[in-house]
């Protein structure tokens, strides 16, 4: 029977390569070979599962397991084809058809209002002043600037900037609001309708982040597009010269910015981030504003955006540089709000996205925004899975003549996932980063000890409609060692559970057989994100530890003018 299940596989190949074909006229045959090796592949992998189980014999409990074991299976392959078919867009595509370059006609004309509007909620006075003077810097003739501090009680922090705003004259302006309420959102929906009449581009900009005086020059002539709504720079980090862990989230941050938010710019599906950002006014109203209800209200808009038909942009070049969190802890939180945000606009749109509700969405972003976010997704299911495989190691251990290893299909799904994500991202690093083997170790180091908090910002997304809002803390002090040991404390409860079972199941009468060792393993390498989250955090609480350990990135492409 083999001639049948090499043609079932061969039938489901070639329908998954021409969706992955689909919108690839610039991938090179090398990107497509390498997609129909892994389509076939896996097809091949999926046939022989199916068919291995209808082979046997299926009480109950079989079929129960068998169908646990087929959509576990389905999942997996859906975001190992995601995940290839990202790095084969990124690595063998010929050109790009929607990379345009900065303006850098100095005689350009079309010089449109601009309302730049800066956020802040108890930030230092002294960051948010450097913010100021790069604002004034700016070589732009025609903008002004809007501060608006909202909620912040103790007035020796906003009063400082307040006077400075009026010693920068007329075209800034500040706003003290308290009570105000709808978070970040809220305040740009404040600053929005401050805004004055005549502007019709309104950025945005997070307190903390210094901009090239060539910012607004630089970006503002792709609004000469009139379908055109965003214009998105990368997000870039000015600190991370301070210590090793800084340095080691710099290059986990780049690896969106140089390789996803590429990707998705050819498909006009880019994900909008709340700085170095520029939205057309007309369209920002037309929209309704910010969504005060969505904690990534950034994101939520750029979709909205979309929706209407809109187009948007991604230029790869550093106009402007923050500040990055200073512990693990407050890393952790940053990206629990934006993966637990991605949750809750997912189930806000979700109609959308899947076609039964119209809009302008085209295909290509239905894909990035489903895709883009599975990784995510997929972390949250894999701690349902860790919870499961600790209660069945458990059982094992305790009644090793009753409870066997379960079937070696469930070990390989996991080590498959986390093999091919690894290989991918180390991969990818190296070539299109341009990031050294040990800053791709470092970067995948940061990414992983993610994994948790985004898993459950991803199961919290699910059974919650929304929380609150929670800044970045910027120039906070860093934690001691033993701070950030309590920082990564469910990590390492995690860990050492994890551990604990393979050296339980081994220790079985029967634990020399090869399903048992296969499982210890499985059980080893599920440990592995929660060891990096421990390890992570212990260096952020060492703030002496230097940066050179992971050494300097190279910088963002720029216009070259500061």
């Amino acid at each position: 029977q083999w001639r049948d299940l090499a043609a079932i596989s061969i039938a489901i190949s070639v329908v998954i390569l021409l969706l992955l074909f689909r919108d690839s006229g610039t991938m090179k045959t090398s990107g497509r070979s390498f997609l129909a090796l892994v389509a076939f592949s896996i097809t091949t992998f999926a046939v022989w599962i199916v068919y291995d189980f209808s082979q046997q014999y299926m009480s109950p409990s079989g079929l129960t397991v068998g169908i646990v074991l087929f959509i576990a299976a389905l999942g997996a392959i859906i975001v190992i084809l995601a995940e290839a078919h990202e790095w084969a867009e990124a690595l063998w595509t010929r050109n790009w058809r929607r990379l345009p370059m900065p303006a850098g006609d100095p005689d350009e004309v079309f010089h449109p209002k601009v309302s730049v509007h800066v956020p802040a909620y108890n930030e230092p006075p002294d960051m948010l002043k450097q913010t100021l003077d790069a604002l004034a810097a700016l070589d732009y003739p025609n903008f002004e600037v809007l501060v608006i501090d909202n909620n912040t009680k103790n007035p020796e922090i906003w009063q400082p900037v307040e006077a400075y705003c009026r010693e920068l004259g007329p075209s800034f302006r500040f706003f003290h609001v308290d009570p105000l309420a709808g978070f970040k959102a809220g305040a740009l929906n404040f600053a929005l309708r401050e805004t004055a009449a005549d502007a019709e581009i309104v950025a945005v900009i997070d307190s903390d982040y210094i901009v090239t005086k060539d910012w607004l020059q630089a970006l503002v002539p792709q609004f000469k597009n009139e379908k055109m709504a965003i214009v998105q720079a990368p997000q870039d980090y000015r600190d991370d010269s301070e210590n090793a862990f800084k340095a080691m989230c710099n290059v986990e941050y780049r690896g969106f910015f140089d390789i996803g938010m590429v990707t998705r710019n050819e498909r006009n599906a880019i994900i909008q981030h709340g700085t170095m950002t520029l939205v057309r006014r007309s369209v920002l109203d037309e929209v309704g504003g910010w969504a005060e209800w969505c904690i990534t209200e950034d994101a939520e808009l750029g979709l909205r955006i979309f929706e209407r038909g809109y187009d948007a942009t991604y230029l790869p070049h550093s106009f402007g540089q923050g500040l990055m969190p200073d512990t693990f802890m407050d890393y952790k939180k940053q990206r629990f709000r934006w993966a637990y945000g991605a949750v809750i606009i997912v189930r806000h749109h979700l109609m959308k996205l899947i076609g039964l509700e119209h809009t302008n969405l085209t295909l290509g972003q239905r894909y990035h925004f489903i895709a883009g976010w599975l990784p995510w997704f997929a972390d949250g299911i894999n701690l349902i899975f860790n919870f499961m495989a600790l209660a069945w190691s458990v059982a094992m251990a305790m009644f090793p003549l009753h409870v066997a290893p379960p079937h070696i299909i469930f070990a390989i799904l996991p080590l498959t996932l986390f093999v091919f994500k690894s290989v991918k991202m180390f991969f990818l690093y190296r070539r299109r980063v341009s990031a050294t083997l040990l800053q791709s170790f470092a970067a995948g180091l940061a990414g992983l000890a993610l994994s948790h908090v985004i898993a459950m910002a991803m199961l919290t997304g699910f059974i919650t409609r929304g929380i609150g809002f929670f800044r970045t803390p910027k120039r906070a002090k860093a934690n001691a060692l033993l701070q950030a040991l309590t920082d990564a404390r469910e990590e390492l409860l995690f860990l050492t559970a994890l551990l604990l079972s393979a050296y339980a199941v081994l220790n079985r009468p029967d634990g020399t057989m090869l399903d048992i060792r296969v499982w210890s393993l499985v059980l080893i390498v599920q440990s592995v994100p929660y060891a990096a989250a421990v390890l992570v955090s212990l260096i952020s609480g060492i703030p002496k530890l230097s940066a050179r350990l992971v050494g300097k990135m190279r910088p963002l492409a720029s216009s070259g003018r500061k």
